[in-house]
């Protein structure tokens, strides 16, 4: 064996030994504060911050970085800004109920929902909004357009 080999052999059992004494203490957070020394350090105040994504309503506003030539963000822009019209109920159908009164899900055109969930769900006239306030028996509480409806289930004889 190399006398280069059985220094680092040695001397691994005095690092291990200095690491524990060092940094065990450190580790813990139990290192007394030293008395008399001044520090520069600054308090940090950490914020999070959240996106916010605005869709553009004209080119002039933004465009697509990856489909630069895309009219798709200013058409759904100009159709999220238009007012909401009356909802005819008879586009939303209930489908079906199923679970225990906790967790019941109920189905409104082919689109499952918990109570609380938020989805889009396909009808005629185009797609609608819809929340999914209270899951009754034999009926459901949603809101739609910001309107409150109520659809009950019909059983197909």
């Amino acid at each position: 064996m190399s006398l280069r080999l059985k220094f680092f052999k040695s001397m691994k059992a005095v690092f291990l030994a200095m690491s524990l004494v060092v940094g065990l203490p450190v580790m813990a957070g139990t290192v007394p504060p030293v008395a008399g020394i001044a520090t520069n350090a600054v308090a940090v105040t950490v914020t999070n911050f959240q996106s916010v994504f605005i869709m553009p309503a004209s080119p002039k506003e933004g465009r697509d970085p990856f489909f630069p030539s895309s009219t798709r963000p200013y058409q759904s822009a100009v159709l999220a800004n238009t007012p909401a019209a009356d909802l005819n109920p008879n586009l939303l159908v209930m489908q079906g109920i199923s679970g225990m009164p906790p967790n019941r899900l109920v189905v409104i055109n082919k689109h499952t929902f918990a109570k609380g969930d938020y989805a889009e769900v396909s009808t005629s006239q185009g797609r609608i909004h819809i929340h999914c306030l209270e899951i009754n028996a034999n009926s459901v509480v949603i809101e739609a357009n910001g309107q409150r409806h109520e659809l009950r289930y019909e059983e197909k004889q």
